[in-house]
């Protein structure tokens, strides 16, 4: 028997004197709910935010695409304003998991979690996004700290993920076949001036590809990066793929995405 407190707060602000240093925020529970099943995890209060109606809903607002942190993978893949704004998210979203995990997972529990094989991190680097939580904002950059590990503080709530509309944008992913979690994850976005390339899945956490960046950002061309040699060096290497391997898709993909643009 797993024993706990278990608290529906009102509102965020409720929810967050509720947290201590063994709490645990629980929206679609995608992780967090076989982690305590398994022994994983355990915690002495579990404070569900999924009904605080504030933390969910989609808006576009001048060149930015909000999204709330407790909206469902399978309602941003859905929702017609993804679609005609960043209609790579929307793709992004629909390949999340098997239709179970996309109608309870939300995309704030996805990057709280930060999975170094989740498809939103991705997402989030590739399309400049702003995190805001009830304390602060934070750049994408500066929120995905390492394997598992972001900048979130203890009584910090994701409450919404703005992320800046691109010109053209592309998610391509080589995926597990049985998880469906990235493998190689690429997801591309074109600005004026830039074109960023974030990468899931070839490292212990998601990162832009400087080269790939540099590289598309003079010449937005598949052939710009052909015959490119990526670093291996420090790519995750398991029973799926070694980092060599990983290397090869990273690129591949990359191509895909210009392609696909």
């Amino acid at each position: 028997m797993k024993t706990f407190n278990y608290h529906a707060p009102k509102d965020v602000k409720e929810a967050s004197k509720l947290a201590s240093v063994n709490s645990a925020f629980l929206a679609g529970g995608m992780t967090s709910i076989p982690s305590i099943k398994l022994g994983l995890a355990s915690y002495t209060d579990v404070i569900d935010i999924k009904h605080i109606r504030k933390l969910s809903g989609i808006k576009v607002a001048g060149k930015s695409l909000i999204i709330g942190s407790t909206t469902k993978h399978a309602e941003v893949a859905s929702s017609k304003e993804v679609q005609k704004a960043i209609p790579s998210l929307a793709k992004l979203a629909g390949k999340i998991g098997d239709a179970q995990v996309r109608n309870r997972g939300t995309i704030g529990g996805s990057i709280s979690n930060n999975d170094p094989s989740a498809c939103y991190p991705s997402a989030c680097m590739a399309l400049n996004a702003i995190i805001h939580t009830n304390e602060r904002k934070i750049k994408a950059s500066d929120f995905f700290k390492g394997m598992f590990e972001t900048a979130l503080k203890k009584k910090e709530i994701i409450e919404a993920v703005e992320f800046q509309i691109p010109e053209k944008s592309d998610y391509q992913k080589h995926p597990n076949p049985a998880s469906r979690y990235a493998i190689v994850g690429v997801y591309l976005a074109k600005y004026k001036d830039i074109v960023n390339v974030a990468v899931t899945g070839a490292k212990s956490c998601v990162y832009i590809d400087s080269d790939l960046s540099k590289k598309l950002s003079s010449n937005f061309s598949p052939s710009a990066i052909a015959g490119m040699k990526l670093d291996s060096s420090e790519m995750n290497s398991d029973i799926h793929a070694s980092a060599e391997y990983r290397a090869n898709l990273v690129l591949t993909y990359a191509k895909k995405a210009v392609e696909a643009c």
